[in-house]
């Protein structure tokens, strides 16, 4: 008999999402915080990204410096894709784009996505919280995941634990379960392994994304602006407001060996100036400094080429555990959707 009728593994954005969609069935759910073993929920991925959120905001992208048919092309696939998907997008003239935008550089077009903006990570995973404990769900931290067995007898999950600060004494458990959600973001490889055969198991990749703030008040905008985006890994370092209004540059992307690597590599200041002012009029390289950095869990190396999507899938051969790999920006955009989707994949919807 089962302990649970499902685990969570992970207590990101993500994860928080699935458990409480879940929980409004019904369904007993036991959310821990994977092999982190943070003090609280949303310390991993979503607190290092940018907080964009397709929101009551605007975002202006656009291609900028030496401008190529190629990046036109992109925009306009961009545009009709957003209105198949019923997403409010607009190109519009260069003249008013200068006019709303004074410091902004456009040469060909710009895209205006009405309906995008920046939200509180940490507001939406507390309400989510709320969502999952109001719901009777139970949420684990200091609790980290040592082993998973599935039983073909029972049908059952049998997943080991180690409970409490890892800095004192811990405390081992083993419960059962009906189906395991691995949404353990950075750790999701590792979590996988625990259960697939060797002919199955990942590798896990680390794309840093350094981000700088800005401390200068000229350049100022209103907006969120992306440049047009360049290969599969990343979106470019664009600019992105906090919701206190103030500027910072970010993500590049630096592959890296350890997902501990989080300290923003001031190095790479050269790098983020030469690309922002290919967008940007004015930008002051001396107000810019080394902010914070965040880890894109990946599964393929950087030598992979083509683009990647999320990995959401229920594993054949082990019915009921369902593994999320990959799941990078936009995965805070994506949050509510996904805990939908699983919902749908667990419950055949």
């Amino acid at each position: 008999m089962a302990d649970f009728t499902h685990l969570v593994i992970g207590a990101g954005v993500v994860g928080l999402s699935i458990a409480s969609r879940l929980a409004r069935r019904g369904a007993q759910l036991f959310t821990q915080d994977c092999i982190i073993r943070q003090k609280s929920y949303g310390r991993s991925c979503v607190s290092r990204g940018s907080t964009c959120c397709t929101m009551s905001a605007r975002k202006l992208e656009f291609p900028t410096g030496t401008v190529t048919e190629e990046e036109h092309e992109k925009l306009t696939h961009m545009h009709e894709k957003a209105k198949l998907l019923g997403v409010p997008t607009t190109f519009i003239p260069l003249a008013k784009g200068k006019e709303i935008e004074p410091a902004v550089r456009a040469q060909v077009a710009i895209l205006e996505s009405l309906s995008t903006g920046i939200v509180s990570a940490h507001s939406l995973m507390e309400y989510l919280s709320g969502e999952l404990d109001s719901h009777g769900g139970d949420l684990a931290l200091y609790t980290s995941v040592v082993g998973i067995d599935y039983s073909r007898a029972s049908n059952l999950y049998n997943v080991e634990f180690k409970t409490g600060n890892p800095d004192e004494k811990q405390e081992t458990m083993s419960l059962k379960f009906e189906s395991v959600i691995n949404s353990a973001g950075l750790s999701a490889p590792t979590i996988s392994n625990m259960l697939l055969p060797e002919e199955r198991k990942l590798t896990a990749y680390y794309a840093k994304g350094n981000y700088f703030s800005y401390a200068s008040s000229r350049p100022k905008t209103k907006r969120l602006i992306y440049p047009c985006a360049h290969g599969h890994t990343g979106l470019g370092a664009h600019l992105t407001l906090d919701l206190a209004g103030r500027i910072r540059f970010g993500p590049n992307v630096q592959w890296v060996l350890s997902p501990n690597d989080l300290v923003a590599d001031g190095s790479q200041i050269d790098e983020f100036h030469a690309e922002v002012s290919r967008y940007l009029e004015g930008v002051d390289k001396s107000a810019m400094a080394p902010d914070y950095a965040g880890i894109r869990p990946k599964i393929y190396p950087k030598e992979h080429e083509g683009f990647t999507d999320f990995v959401i899938r229920e594993e054949e051969g082990f019915p009921g555990f369902v593994n999320l790999l990959s799941i990078e920006s936009p995965g805070l955009t994506s949050s509510l959707a996904i805990g939908e989707y699983v919902e749908g994949l667990l419950y055949r919807q």
